[in-house]
């Protein structure tokens, strides 16, 4: 007989929303992003929808941040890689193992995204880039060297973005794990 404790703890929290809880604008957006995902619930979208307003305030945050930073998008896939790796979080390595696919990640950078930044192949740059997403991920900040490395590679403006990319993903994680978001099926 299954363990009904173990099966609970895997369950979501919320349930993802459908247009009686996300309202019509909600509904119409989850509808859009899920399609972009190439699934046909991307559940974080049916869930985190529930907040209404709130919703769309963080989902424009986050469309600054990924698909229309100012960071080369293969940048951008990688580091949110590597956020979900040591972060633990399964929905969020699945959905940018997809999304990454389109940005140039292959599954070869995919794997040695998860061999970390020490990994050999990284260019200066992404080493710098994956070395930092480590360091704010884990200790929540940088040590001077670690920032005079990014600052090699990224202007200041760039440099502040890719802070708020990563700690914006890391928060993701956060609420992810936290409410249990079941991860998304392609069907």
């Amino acid at each position: 007989m299954p363990d009904e404790r173990l099966s609970e703890a895997h369950q979501p929290r919320v349930r993802p929303g459908r247009f009686a809880e996300l309202g019509p604008v909600n509904w119409v957006l989850w509808r859009i992003l899920s399609f972009g995902a190439g699934v046909p619930d991307a559940h974080l979208f049916s869930t985190l929808g529930r907040t209404r307003g709130l919703f769309r305030g963080w989902l424009h945050l986050s469309a600054r941040l990924m698909p229309f930073g100012r960071l080369p998008r293969l940048d951008t896939e990688l580091v949110i890689l590597r956020v979900a790796h040591v972060r633990s979080c399964e929905y969020e390595r699945r959905h940018h193992e997809r999304l990454g696919r389109r940005a140039g990640v292959t599954r070869e950078l995919a794997r040695r995204v998860t061999d970390g930044p020490d990994a050999p192949g990284w260019s200066d740059r992404h080493r710098a880039l994956l070395h930092a997403t480590d360091a704010l991920v884990t200790r929540r900040t940088l040590t001077d060297d670690e920032w005079a490395a990014l600052a090699d590679h990224l202007p200041p403006r760039e440099a502040v973005e890719f802070c708020l990319l990563v700690t914006q993903y890391d928060g993701l994680a956060t609420t992810i794990t936290a409410l249990r978001i079941a991860p998304d099926r392609d069907e």
